[in-house]
């Protein structure tokens, strides 16, 4: 379920909303952010003053926009993770190895989040990018965590995210769902084919540390490169193997 906060502060709500209306453009004007929040234009001044004054806003001309400050912070959260530090060289051995688009994601309040990726010679132009947010039921990344969250975990998520179709092959059905994931429990690795992305065909294995789930690492290519009837058992084996190996690497170094 979404936490809510006993007494949220209004002020630090207004600021959030301006800066999530920045991050979906590249510059706003004043008068065009009045048109989207329920805010007077001397109320978004003066937090767009504060938050320049503070680095996390610039403006050029009349229109502001984030700062790389944003940047900054996320890149130190990013380094702070395990599965970041050292998972990057096991992901571009991967997509050396495969010649695929190799994924490194972590689960945050429901949701996958790209924290590193990799291409190989020939990998797919995506819409992913590291810090993008996924939905997890419609793509192996996001099944191999499901299937190694609790299944009160996976309830809530589902409760809270609803199984939205990206695709007709995309599983909407929460029943369906849960069958799945207890079939990715037992194989230890999940695909997909075409349910976020028609013609995509992925691969994902979890990373665990002992009994608490890092992530997941997976491969995305085109289902011409990766089959229809089935996934080569190599490919397979290589995911599990670098999943393996990065959960071994984290817990002893």
């Amino acid at each position: 379920m979404e936490k809510k906060a006993n007494h949220p502060v209004r002020t630090t709500e207004k600021t959030l909303a301006i800066v999530e209306r920045l991050r979906g453009v590249d510059g706003a004007r004043i008068r065009d952010l009045e048109a989207d929040l329920d805010m007077t234009k001397g109320a978004i001044h003066n937090h767009l003053s504060t938050l320049r004054e503070h680095g996390y806003v610039v403006k050029n001309g009349d229109e502001y926009a984030l700062s790389f400050r944003f940047l900054t912070v996320g890149g130190q959260i990013r380094r702070n993770h395990p599965l970041y530090r050292h998972g990057r060289a096991k992901v571009d051995q991967l997509a050396e190895d495969t010649d695929m688009l190799t994924n490194l994601v972590t689960e945050q309040d429901g949701r996958g989040v790209y924290l590193y990726q990799a291409r190989g010679d020939y990998a797919v132009n995506l819409d992913t990018h590291v810090g993008y947010r996924i939905p997890l039921h419609n793509i192996a990344v996001g099944k191999a965590i499901l299937a190694s969250l609790p299944e009160s975990r996976v309830d809530d998520i589902i409760e809270r995210w609803g199984l939205p179709a990206a695709t007709e092959k995309t599983i909407t059905d929460p029943d369906e769902l849960r069958a799945e994931l207890a079939d990715v429990r037992e194989q230890g690795y999940a695909t997909e084919h075409g349910e976020r992305t028609e013609g995509l065909a992925c691969i994902g294995a979890p990373v665990r540390l002992d009994d608490d789930l890092l992530g997941a690492i997976s491969i995305s290519a085109p289902t011409r490169r990766l089959g229809t009837d089935g996934f080569d058992e190599d490919i397979i084996g290589q995911v599990e193997s670098t999943a393996n190996e990065l959960a071994l690497e984290i817990k002893y170094q």
